[in-house]
């Protein structure tokens, strides 16, 4: 885990900074807003401890806001689905559990394993998100069509980055 931290950081980077200068310029009909920064909490490593897995998303949330003004709305989404991934990787864990090394990849589980985990979480935090910044019931229809259209939107654009940022070797 130690010889990663550099790519983790520079990762960070990279995904706060494309957010901010590329993604959140893409807003299609207010429908697809695509959140690729959070691809960092969902491929961290299993044995990510729960205490670093908050303070990570408290300040990948807290980045992405500073540059979006966005009032610490993607800092409260982070920080929850950095809460809910421990227990969301439990409940997908294989029979066996996760072998010791690996990451939530598809190239170590699966398509179908990873399509359910980060999906999972992009709908937590998209909802989350466009719940908090709409402050209210009232456009609940809205945020439900938002989320749906921008998760899927999210999903494919993780796909395609982790195409070109992992090998496609299993690593263990």
């Amino acid at each position: 885990m130690i010889t990663r931290i550099p790519r983790y950081i520079l990762s960070f980077f990279f995904f706060v900074l494309f957010q901010v200068f590329i993604l959140n310029k893409i807003e299609l009909s207010g429908y697809l807003n695509p959140f690729l920064y959070i691809l960092f909490i969902v491929t961290l490593p299993f044995e990510t401890p729960k205490w670093l897995l908050l303070v990570l998303g408290a300040i990948l949330g807290l980045s992405v806001d500073l540059f979006s003004n966005s009032a610490g709305m993607h800092m409260a989404a982070c920080v929850l689905i950095a809460y809910l991934r421990p227990f969301i990787l439990r409940s997908f864990a294989p029979r066996d559990s996760y072998e010791v090394g690996t990451l939530p990849l598809p190239n170590y589980y699966g398509f179908a394993w990873f399509a359910k985990y980060a999906i999972t979480l992009i709908i937590i935090h998209h909802f989350f998100y466009f719940f908090i910044e709409s402050f209210g019931v009232e456009t609940f229809v809205s945020t439900i069509v938002k989320t749906a259209f921008s998760s899927i939107f999210t999903l494919l654009i993780m796909l395609i980055a982790l195409l070109f940022t992992y090998s496609r070797k299993r690593r263990i």
